[in-house]
């Protein structure tokens, strides 16, 4: 099955897809491990063969030969016996998509699971997806070995059953097909947006309105093209439509609600740095810095103190919803805040003494 099946619109808050190697672009790292101290001595064609999913004896032959393996920081012939505390990196020019994915055994906080689907909890900090500089350590591998310890044929499942994904630094859930009948289902219901996807997010600023729609284009930035860009006048990028709700106001900030009618990339950072309330701790659209407040150095203390805890962008995917493809009954999932997010969003409501205003 081609990855064609999964339509762009269902990659929502992620890194632009574009932000990896094309073929003939610089050598990115592939794999890379340092060897234990009881490894015995074994040919690196065959030492890599057991490591690299799908790779044969004669692709990796290939790759020694063409200098993309190297042993502490040294080229070596086909015939080269690994030894113990070896370093050794692997590097691929071909785009992440056309690689395979390497399972990897890893902590998954898995929400529910059945034969159909799977529902994740994603920590902060994790890539979903491997891309340029990322093959290894994301959500897909972990989940790659998940099923591969269930027997679960991935071999039909573009992005091992990924319907859909969210940006490292966000949290919250994420639903993984295990089946090709599932993968169909749940990508058509991306498409046609009928997926249920509530976000909480801390914003600098006291919003106007408590509640309202965004919907403004978003596409790549025309100057930078690895980061996003909001286009009001349509005049360039995809439709892209938000939902927000003011939950509770902190002077110069506000938590919100966001519900999603689109998911375009990075789409939430884009709409509400748009409007003037950049995400709290959003380092690439202007909430890293003190947007609001005051100019008296406790405040700069407090703003400080909150960044020194949350080190992201203050966004969380709380709600995920949709038709279950094997029983077509509607399941929906809900998901804690982060302590991170938790701890800032507490110390607003101390910093305000008192004076936040709740919505119901």
């Amino acid at each position: 099955m081609s990855d064609d099946i999964i339509p762009e619109d269902t990659w929502d808050d992620e890194e632009p897809e574009d932000d990896v190697a094309e073929a003939g672009d610089e050598p990115v790292v592939r794999f890379r491990m340092v060897t234990n101290k009881k490894q015995e001595p074994l040919r690196i064609d065959k030492f890599l063969m057991v490591r690299l999913v799908g790779a044969t004896r004669n692709k990796v032959q290939q790759a020694v030969e063409d200098g993309m393996v190297l042993v502490n920081n040294e080229k070596v012939k086909p015939n080269y016996r690994v030894r113990p505390n070896d370093d050794i990196v692997v590097f691929d020019t071909r785009r992440p998509e056309s690689t395979e994915v390497i399972p990897e055994e890893m902590p998954l906080n898995i929400v529910y699971e059945d034969n159909e689907v799977l529902i994740i909890n994603k920590p902060a900090g994790m890539v979903v997806h491997p891309a340029c500089g990322n093959y290894s350590g994301t959500l897909v591998n972990g989940v790659a070995f998940h099923l591969q310890k269930e027997q679960v044929n991935t071999d039909v499942l573009p992005r091992v059953g990924l319907a859909h994904r969210i940006d490292k630094d966000t949290t919250g859930l994420i639903v993984v097909a295990k089946t090709e009948g599932s993968m169909v289902n749940l990508s058509a219901q991306f498409k046609a947006h009928t997926v249920h996807r509530r976000y909480i997010a801390l914003v600098w600023g006291d919003m106007e309105a408590d509640a309202g729609t965004i919907n403004v284009h978003v596409g790549r930035n025309l100057r930078f093209r690895k980061i996003m860009a909001a286009f009001p006048d349509g005049d360039y990028g995809k439709e892209a439509i938000t939902h927000y709700k003011v939950l509770e106001r902190f002077n110069y900030a506000t938590l919100v609600e966001l519900q999603l009618e689109t998911g375009r990339t990075h789409q939430i950072r884009i709409h509400m740095a748009h409007e003037g309330h950049p995400l709290f701790g959003d380092t690439t659209y202007g909430g890293d810095k003190i947007v609001e407040g005051t100019v008296f150095s406790k405040y700069k203390q407090f703003v400080d103190n909150c960044f020194s805890i949350i080190r992201r962008q203050s966004l969380h995917a709380r709600e995920l919803g949709f038709v279950h493809p094997g029983t077509g009954e509607f399941i929906k999932f809900t998901s804690e805040l982060p302590d991170d997010m938790s701890e800032v969003i507490e110390k607003w409501r101390r910093y305000t003494q008192g004076t936040a205003v709740v919505k119901k």
